[in-house]
């Protein structure tokens, strides 16, 4: 835990407050010119937000800073498209001088997507035009536009919106999920209350610290050798804090040191993400958005890939193995465990803590899977505003060999069943 704080720090400095009961404190983090806020919340309506829109709005009044109207509603899950709209619309009215998005990743992901549309001139602002990498702030440059700054506070322990540059964006219609990455969508200042996700079940907990873990282990597995000592380093102290704690937060939701653990762990998932990237399970979730939530639908797929990747990632993987035998669910000695069958080794023991904490291990498992989202996501993996996805993962796959490798991980995890996936390209 301290080594993990020590590293948040190193890495955000003052510009990030966290750790348990440090809410008030968001009163430091608006820019000392702010007059007027514009409030983007998550919750609206739930007796378990009140509180905390309370406690932020005496914050603001604390430092000075007046509501340029009522509180926005954020994002419902996975950012729908036209959540976003809306919002930047809101904020476009309100003309404030620093938006400040309190609440889980879908709610900041939309504030920020939102809050650079709400700054663009009509023509310019096409929510379309701000997918792929970089995007953002090559129209805002283009217009001449600043974006406001942003202030995000975290309420969930997971996706570390509130520490990344990016921001998905979801299209109901097509149940395809859509990925901004771009400098632009990182908040200047920032603010994690460890204690606030105490009101978060049982699954959503669950959810959120796989999607932590997630960042970490894709991070780890997919990251070069100039990075890889600085990946290391923050990914491994996030999945030991995820995996050790994870089964005591879901079994009491009370447990501030469970609670603090998984905080610390997602948080660090995503400064992982700020070193590296993500790459396979992340990229097939993108297609899975209408049956699974976003975390979840990475721990089921992440053990597939795992298989995949193994031979060309061993020392790596032997790493994040031990990790998991020192937690109960790996019985194997890893040391004389080689490629696949180290890999198979590593994902059993994934599947296990999956099960533990009462996730699916196989799509098969999911209500309303059909064959239609193996399609989706075979044929999402081949378009050219997700491909850093391709580009991220430990072997070199490209458009052109997603049906011949991707397909079988995915027929894999549809059944269940590590044997049908194919050995990675040399």
């Amino acid at each position: 835990r301290q080594r993990a704080a020590g590293l948040l720090r190193r890495l955000r400095g003052d510009d990030y407050v966290f750790g348990l009961g440090c809410s008030r404190r968001l009163a430091d983090l608006p820019p000392r010119t702010a007059g007027r806020a514009a409030l983007v919340v998550g919750g609206s309506g739930k007796p378990w937000a009140r509180p905390i829109h309370v406690a932020a709005r005496r914050s603001l009044a604390a430092a000075g800073v007046d509501l340029a109207g009522e509180p926005i509603p954020g994002a419902q899950p996975n950012t729908p498209r036209q959540d976003v709209l809306r919002i930047a619309q809101a904020l476009r009215a309100r003309q404030a001088d620093v938006v400040v998005a309190v609440g889980a990743g879908s709610v900041i992901d939309g504030a920020k997507a939102a809050a650079a549309l709400s700054v663009l001139p009509d023509g310019a602002g096409d929510l379309d035009a701000f997918f792929g990498t970089g995007k953002v702030s090559e129209l805002l440059a283009a217009a001449g536009a600043e974006m406001p700054p942003l202030v995000a506070a975290q309420t969930a322990a997971g996706s570390a919106a509130h520490l990344t540059r990016y921001a998905n964006v979801t299209d109901p219609a097509a149940s395809q999920k859509m990925l901004i990455v771009d400098e632009a969508m990182v908040p200047p200042k920032a603010l994690f209350d460890y204690s606030l996700t105490v009101t978060t079940g049982a699954a959503f907990t669950a959810d959120g610290a796989m999607d932590g873990v997630s960042h970490c282990l894709e991070v780890l597995m997919g990251v070069g050798e100039g990075a890889l000592a600085a990946a290391t380093q923050v990914a491994m102290a996030g999945i030991e804090l995820i995996v050790r704690n994870v089964r005591a937060a879901v079994a009491d939701p009370a447990d501030l040191r469970a609670r603090e653990a998984l905080g610390l762990g997602t948080d660090l998932g995503g400064c992982a993400i700020m070193i590296g990237g993500t790459n396979g399970a992340h990229l097939t979730s993108f297609s899975l958005v209408d049956i699974l939530p976003h975390g979840r639908a990475c721990a089921v797929m992440n053990p597939y890939y795992v298989v995949f990747f193994a031979p060309a990632i061993e020392p790596r993987l032997r790493a994040v193995g031990e990790v998991y035998r020192a937690a109960g669910y790996v019985s194997a000695d890893l040391d004389r465990l080689r490629g696949r069958d180290l890999g198979v080794a590593v994902a059993e023991g994934m599947a296990a803590l999956s099960r533990d904490i009462g996730l699916p291990t196989a799509l098969s498992e999911v209500p309303g899977f059909t064959d239609a989202h193996v399609r989706r996501a075979l044929q999402a993996a081949k378009d050219p505003k997700l491909s850093m996805k391709l580009k991220n993962m430990p072997v070199p796959l490209s458009a052109a060999s997603v049906d011949e490798y991707m397909a079988p991980v995915l027929a894999a995890a549809a059944a269940g069943d590590f044997g049908l996936i194919r050995s990675a390209p040399p």
